[in-house]
């Protein structure tokens, strides 16, 4: 039975409609499946999934599944070889953050790392995103971290920020952490102060996730191009267990690094949602209609 012309759709049905309907078109690209037999798998007429679709990407299907590829991919992994080798050359932090969202990764001290939180006051909510559910966690002096989920309560959440911040005082908050989810999803055009990341990790998981903050809105690196970013050409093994720990998804865009063969590559979240992810960037990067 499809959904009615009327049905109206939260956040989160709305992703759960559209990660679907980019798994069928990935999985079938070859075959270029028409909008009636994509709208088919998700129980939508074709007119109600266009219309569905183009609010949330901003492009229509059609137009979208060209950035689903792997010869989009490879195209973009050169394209993206060069803007961070002139980044590089000129010593300059790359332009290309999301909309207005400008961020600040500040490292906690050894100290801070060794006591897992202790003294530590964070604050979390869970929210609904164009991504999907996601839990995001504040102390006072920034965003500690930002996980995607397909479904989470209040427990799980602190369940798994404990695993973290053992001896941290944790807090469940979502008033306090609404402002940031809003400033991070729904970006308004004035400028405003950078966003910042107060996060804890070994030396060199800071210097990949630094490395990450340069890699532009709709460009697609490598883990060996990135190992290359950091001067460490042979550690791209080490460069993915780093991408891989990363606690503050979407803003620290480890979902920008895939494999040279085009392919998506592993990601904490889910390769659907790394799809849709990176999809939908190259669909807001005016340079690349």
């Amino acid at each position: 039975m499809k959904f009615s012309l009327d049905k109206t759709f939260s956040d989160r049905e709305t992703y759960e409609l559209i990660a679907k309907a980019i798994a069928f078109m990935r999985q079938n690209h070859c075959q270029q499946p028409d909008l009636e037999t994509i709208a088919q798998q998700v129980n939508l007429s074709k007119y109600h999934f266009q219309r569905l679709f183009t609010q949330w990407a901003g492009i229509s299907p059609k137009r979208f599944s060209q950035y689903l590829t792997v010869e989009y991919a490879k195209a973009q992994i050169a394209k993206t070889k060069n803007i961070l080798e002139l980044t590089l050359d000129a010593g300059l932090s790359s332009p290309g953050r999301l909309h207005d969202l400008f961020v600040n990764l500040e490292a906690m001290s050894p100290g801070e790392f060794k006591t897992k939180g202790k003294g530590l006051q964070i604050r979390y909510g869970i929210h609904d995103t164009p991504f999907g559910i996601c839990l995001i966690a504040k102390t006072t002096r920034g965003i500690c971290n930002l996980h995607f989920y397909d479904s989470v309560d209040e427990t799980v959440a602190e369940n798994c920020l404990l695993g973290e911040w053992t001896n941290a005082e944790l807090i469940y908050d979502s008033q306090a952490t609404k402002e940031t989810i809003d400033r991070i999803f729904q970006p308004t055009e004035v400028e405003g102060s950078a966003l910042i990341l107060h996060v804890k990790g070994t030396n060199f998981q800071i210097q990949v996730w630094r490395a990450l903050l340069k890699i532009p809105l709709g460009s697609i690196a490598t883990y060996r191009g990135l190992a290359t970013l950091i001067n460490r050409p042979n550690a791209a093994r080490a460069v993915g267990n780093a991408i891989g720990k990363n606690p503050v998804g979407y803003l620290i865009p480890c979902h920008r690094v895939i494999r040279e063969s085009g392919e998506m590559g592993g990601y904490r979240w889910g390769t659907e949602r790394k799809s849709a992810l990176l999809a939908w960037e190259a669909s807001q990067n005016k340079s690349l209609k």
